[in-house]
């Protein structure tokens, strides 16, 4: 096929199952992205043609999912295009009309079996120790076909297809991969074996980008596409995505979530198009942060490998911190405020203290909820409970020590003014004290009086973001309590 003097398009033609599988996803990534690169259209095509599998609300699912990435289409189900109805299950006509021609040539055939009669045939194949093959028990006189019975594709020519793959090169399989797979089920509905070919051919997809465990299946669609006497399009097999352990393909056993659950979990869709465009594919230089844009003008098929990319999720916290570390301050400080105003009450002047220390602490927004419930930043927000025994400095301190020092440090406090209640000016009067004291009989006992934990910012920090009266407060507080 001659790519260059055709206008690019490729699709995704996802089942409405329930889970978007971040394989599919990827899937879907690198269809758009050279769709997207050569200038060509995206279709959005949904197959439903297996209604038992079908999982309610899915269709929506599913494109809420992809605008979540900021993957767009040209043709679909919800904007429409030339090639309406973009959902199977409303082109039967169009699949039983190509079966008909299919029929009528002598090409497919009625099947009259039934599952009963099937697995005695397959358990005959089983005791002669051979693969099944449906085509060595084909009925010699098989019945009209009128719809009730399932309609399955005549092998004629039982021959070793070899193919061009534009990722894994040149594949090929012997006469033992075919056999007269169904086209139509008896309750009318098309098999994806069949339809997934008639709507590409009518929607004159050029490109198909596809997961490797459709490897197997690429004899049986080639015979289809002699049988229907049509052009293929150029097929793309994607390197598998291996979980964690980097031993199998990942599924939903090895911990793969849905794609919408990295949303709840606070990551940016901007990181999770970069994540899952490094899976199989990198631009051939040392970048590793890219925008959306970027990845698109740098997309080059030629660059998707063959061998599996591991779906590493530290790689993915990772990206999301730098896309953390990118969006304006005043974004940042907009997103946490929403958080934290769930449960505290917060002015904008402390929220814009507090925004660097927890971008540092942070990787994702959920981890800031984590932290909020489980009490990891009360000290900013409220006077923390405190303990005698915690307050002591554990090598060599005592409370009345901790007193005296915790005296002096409220008369430094209240000698710097206001304005100068600086990071730098708290760090050179404290430090400077606790120098001549000893450094842990004096910041230890502060930073526990001011945060109530053993584990917090350095007690200059929280002296600076907490700011002189609460900080004066919470000190005065400890030496009446002591």
């Amino acid at each position: 096929m001659n790519t260059n003097t055709k206008k690019v398009v490729t699709r995704f033609a996802p089942s409405p199952t329930g889970f978007m599988h971040v394989g599919g996803v990827r899937t879907a990534l690198f269809a758009w992205l050279f769709a997207r690169k050569n200038n060509g259209t995206f279709i959005l095509r949904i197959e439903d043609t297996d209604k038992k599998r079908e999982v309610e609300g899915s269709i929506e699912h599913i494109i809420k999912s992809l605008k979540w990435l900021g993957i767009n289409w040209d043709e679909g189900p919800d904007v429409g295009g030339p090639n309406a109805p973009y959902l199977q299950s409303q082109r039967l006509d169009t699949y039983k009309k190509f079966a008909q021609e299919l029929y009528e040539r002598g090409l497919a055939y009625a099947d009259p079996y039934s599952e009963e009669e099937l697995d005695v045939l397959r358990k005959k194949s089983e005791e002669q120790k051979k693969a099944f093959l449906y085509r060595e028990y084909r009925p010699e006189n098989p019945p009209k076909w009128d719809g009730t019975k399932p309609l399955r594709l005549k092998i004629i020519n039982e021959k070793r297809y070899v193919w061009n793959d534009l990722i894994r090169g040149e594949l090929s399989a012997g006469p033992e991969a075919l056999d007269d797979f169904i086209l139509m089920k008896s309750d009318g509905y098309p098999t994806y074996n069949f339809a997934h070919i008639i709507d590409d051919y009518l929607m004159g997809v050029t490109h198909i980008f596809r997961g490797d465990e459709f490897v197997s299946s690429t004899p049986k669609f080639l015979a289809l596409y002699e049988a229907l006497g049509i052009e293929r399009p150029e097929f793309a097999i994607l390197p598998p995505i291996i979980g964690a352990d980097g031993k199998k393909k990942l599924g939903k056993r090895d911990g793969a979530k849905d794609l919408m659950e990295y949303e709840k979990e606070g990551y940016f869709p901007e990181a999770m198009v970069n994540f899952l465009a490094f899976i199989g594919w990198n631009p051939g230089d040392e970048r590793e942060v890219m925008s959306v844009k970027e990845i698109i003008n740098a997309f080059d098929i030629n660059k998707i490998q063959s061998a599996g990319g591991k779906f590493n999720e530290d790689k993915l916290l990772w990206l999301n911190k730098e896309y953390l570390k990118r969006i304006p301050i005043e974004v940042f400080e907009n997103d946490i405020g929403k958080i934290i105003s769930k449960k505290f009450s917060i002015d904008s002047s402390l929220l814009k203290r507090i925004a660097p220390v927890i971008l540092e602490r942070i990787n994702k927004y959920s981890e800031l909820e984590n932290y909020l419930e489980n009490g990891e930043f009360d000290y900013f927000f409220k006077d923390p409970k405190l303990s005698k025994e915690m307050i002591i400095w554990k090598k060599d301190g005592t409370l009345e020590q901790a007193k005296d020092n915790l005296q002096l440090i409220l008369n430094i406090l209240n000698e710097i003014l206001d304005s100068n209640f600086t990071l730098e000016i708290l760090k050179e009067k404290v430090m400077k004290f606790a120098e001549e004291k000893g450094k842990g009989n004096v910041l230890w006992p502060l930073r526990v009086v001011l945060s109530g934990k053993e584990k917090s910012p350095d007690p200059f920090t929280l002296l600076f973001l907490l700011g002189k009266e609460k900080s004066m407060t919470r000190i005065k507080n400890a030496i009446d309590f002591i």
